[in-house]
């Protein structure tokens, strides 16, 4: 994927990172999702998950795994683009698409310290075992009511319409 960020990271130099944090004895936290279209309920769950270790890196779903999960028409902004503005966010020290519906094959192979996911999630966390099994911790975050990519979808329609896609 060539982007021009340093900290978009294949799930080999994640871990190869992991590992060099570990060394200098700091943790590093895991978060996933879709980010389609970033509002303030991500930053602040964001800069949550951030704050529960020393470094966050943030699995980002990947175009394809997005259709899967939520449909033909999203995601709305390519994984390149959402890739891009997620490593810009001064909460996030590292990004790493990964293709799966769950990041479960992924936090195996990167092995966080600690895993956050919003309390939405609470009744099931992909690849909580993973993580607990090696000592790691599960923290629940709690969500900004009302900011949700699916709302602001709606709120677009509402206001402006399906439109015709010209200005893609």
């Amino acid at each position: 994927m060539p982007i021009d960020t340093p900290n978009i990271l294949s799930p080999e130099k994640m871990r190869a990172e992991r590992d060099r944090l570990l060394a200098e004895g700091k943790s590093l936290v895991f978060t996933n999702g879709c980010f389609d279209i970033l509002h303030r309920g991500h930053v602040t769950y964001l800069t949550f998950a951030r704050n529960q270790g020393d470094a966050l890196v943030v699995g980002l779903n990947s175009d394809r795994s997005v259709k899967r999960n939520k449909g033909d028409n999203r995601p709305i902004h390519a994984q390149e683009d959402r890739a891009y503005v997620l490593g810009s966010l001064r909460a996030v020290d590292y990004v790493v698409v990964f293709d799966d519906e769950e990041p479960r094959r992924l936090i195996a192979e990167i092995l966080p310290q600690v895993l956050v996911k919003g309390k939405d999630w609470a009744h099931y966390v992909s690849g909580r075992d993973v993580v607990e099994a090696h000592g790691g911790r599960v923290v629940l975050a709690d969500l900004v009511g009302g900011r949700s990519t699916t709302n602001t979808i709606d709120k677009i329609v509402r206001v402006y319409g399906k439109g015709d896609g010209a200005d893609e």
